[in-house]
């Protein structure tokens, strides 16, 4: 399971310039099952998202598609942790130590 933190590194009317490509973009990672949950940080700065995958490649992978990355108004911070307990509809992520 992943962290993603994202962090405005341009003024908001340049982000916002791209939200609705990254929204979309938001949604197919939602329908290949790779995001858990999202929104922005308060106040408004930046944004986090919860997300499943494979290894940190493929994570790094999908966030250098981000338009937000690819327009170069964010800069992503990768978290990389073990869900061993998680609320009951977060189940199946969860993760047994080895």
């Amino acid at each position: 399971m992943f962290v993603l933190e994202l962090t405005y590194t341009a003024p908001l009317e340049a982000v916002d310039a791209v939200l609705d490509a990254h929204v979309a973009w938001l949604d197919e990672q939602y329908e290949k099952g790779l995001f858990l949950a999202s929104g922005r940080k308060d106040p408004r700065d930046g944004g986090v998202i919860l997300a499943v995958a494979a290894d940190r490649a493929a994570i790094e992978e999908v966030a250098a598609g981000d338009p937000f990355t690819v327009a170069g108004v964010c800069a992503y911070r990768i978290t990389e942790f073990t869900a061993t307990k998680t609320a009951p509809a977060l189940e199946p992520y969860r993760e047994t130590l080895g």
